[in-house]
């Protein structure tokens, strides 16, 4: 500052121009390093926020039962990241919590009337931003928690069903349309690359059963079914090397999925690392978390194709508050205050 007013004294003396070109200079310098609002939105009004309701403890409600008042009040990791953006200085962000009992394509639901954004543990995938007809419904923000596709067992069955190539003749539970489903049958070669079931697969649906035939009218994929497997309560392998395949959590989600290990109605359960992980520690070790999946995936917030700005913002927002992803699900499982704590840390600055 010392140096800019004695050069400020010595343009005095060069005249009317040179100090006018002075005071311009300081005017810029004054702007460019002004904190701008920052703000994700300007019109007060809070962002509609659906999640899923049954992804304990990444996203869940406070009370199971769809009816209560309960049912709406957001729980868990991605709760209190929401939390931290609410309270992020200048950010102009607030949501209106309302829970979703339902998982099948919760992420298109971004871009309907009464939602503006998703979220419960939403894996980000490129074939989940398109509707029905193929076409840009949605945009998802970058990951901001990483997922890892494993088997639940009970303890005592660990050291038989140490990975997927174990599970021949084994029944597992899973829900339909996650990635959970995707990965084991694609693990267990069910499904080839593309998602097509093996032929000779048979599929219980309320229409009756139907049999693959190695064509693309019969495709799983972890954005969406074949018509033809709509409402899949269970699939029959076509080799004894493959396991079965049962269908739970219509009713309420992943809660069913557990039940069915703990009395035996399957012996695993696909899905990812986290929920299992917490189901086997919530359990006191009566299961076990086996076949930890060598590829990984990040989860993300949906938004209307048409919101894509206001998702880049949010990614920004989230980016601070995760540290560019080095602050995630385990640091927040150690201390569940450690996004609020960098949300106060925040400070508008240019570019953010």
């Amino acid at each position: 500052m010392r140096a800019m007013f004695c050069h400020f004294i010595v343009s005095l003396r060069h005249g009317f121009f040179a100090t006018s070109v002075f005071i311009v200079f300081l005017v810029l310098s004054a702007s460019a390093y002004a904190a701008p609002s920052g703000g994700c939105k300007s019109d007060g009004r809070p962002l509609q926020y659906g999640f899923y309701a049954f992804f304990k403890p990444v996203s869940y409600s406070a009370d199971s039962d769809p009816k209560s008042a309960g049912f709406h009040v957001h729980r868990g990791y991605e709760a209190d990241l929401l939390n931290a953006l609410e309270a992020m200085e200048g950010a102009g962000l607030a949501f209106s919590r309302r829970g979703i009992g339902t998982w099948k394509d919760i992420w298109l639901r971004a871009a309907a009337p009464q939602y503006d954004i998703m979220g419960g543990g939403i894996t980000i995938l490129a074939s989940r931003t398109l509707d029905a007809a193929g076409e840009k419904a949605v945009v998802f923000t970058s990951g901001h928690v990483a997922f890892r596709q494993s088997l639940l067992v009970r303890a005592g069955d660990a050291g038989r069903i140490r990975g997927h190539g174990d599970l021949g003749g084994a029944r597992v539970g899973v829900l339909a349309g996650t990635t959970g489903e995707a990965r084991l049958l694609a693990l267990t070669g069910l499904t080839n690359s593309a998602g097509v079931l093996a032929a000779g697969a048979r599929v219980r649906t309320p229409r009756g059963e139907a049999v693959a035939d190695g064509s693309a009218a019969f495709a799983i994929r972890a954005s969406g079914a074949s018509p033809l497997l709509a409402g899949r309560t269970s699939i029959e392998p076509p080799s004894a090397d493959m396991p079965r395949v049962v269908y739970l959590g219509a009713k309420l989600g992943e809660t069913e999925l557990l039940a069915a290990l703990r009395d035996g109605r399957v012996d695993a359960v696909a899905r990812g690392e986290i929920g299992n992980r917490d189901a086997a520690h919530a359990t006191g070790g009566a299961f076990a978390v086996t076949a930890l999946d060598p590829e990984a995936e990040y989860g993300g917030f949906a938004l209307a194709a048409r919101d894509a700005g206001l998702a880049a913002c949010i990614s920004r927002k989230v980016a601070w508050l995760t540290d560019g992803r080095r602050i995630g699900y385990r640091q927040w499982r150690a201390d569940s205050s450690v996004f609020m704590r960098r949300a106060r840390m925040w400070r508008m600055k240019p570019g953010r």
